[in-house]
């Protein structure tokens, strides 16, 4: 099952309201099931570089099907995952990243947000996965 634009748009509104609670401008991205792109916000003055690393934070999160901080602890070196960054054209191993389940409890995207702290951004992030 794939997320809808109408939830990816939910999940964009309530990361925006989240991100401003915190006094941040984040760039957000959601994709779907198939790590493609369904929607995607920058918000007024949010980093240009930012955007890139918002879209493979939600591919990362979708590719392995969990939070990308957990990939990046995994990726140390002398971890399991140590490298893994550099595969799929190059992935995010830091927070910010979250897969997005249904009421099933089936994964059916994620967001990706980037701007700010990787707090901020986890913060931002998991907002928005539970919009629905």
């Amino acid at each position: 099952m794939n997320i809808t634009l109408d939830q990816a748009e939910k999940i964009i509104i309530a990361a925006k309201e989240k991100s401003i609670a915190l006094n941040t401008k984040m760039n957000i991205s959601v994709v779907d099931a198939g790590a493609n792109l369904v929607a995607f916000a920058r918000m007024d003055g949010a980093w240009l570089g930012s955007l890139d690393i918002s879209l493979k934070k939600a591919k990362t999160a979708r590719f392995f099907d969990m939070n990308t901080g957990v990939i990046g602890e995994l990726s140390q070196p002398g971890g399991a995952l140590y490298n893994i960054e550099h595969s799929n054209g190059g992935l995010i191993t830091f927070p910010g990243g979250v897969p997005i389940k249904n009421e099933k409890d089936e994964i059916i995207g994620a967001i990706g947000v980037s701007g700010s702290t990787v707090e901020n951004d986890h913060a931002v992030a998991e907002a928005g996965a539970a919009a629905l």
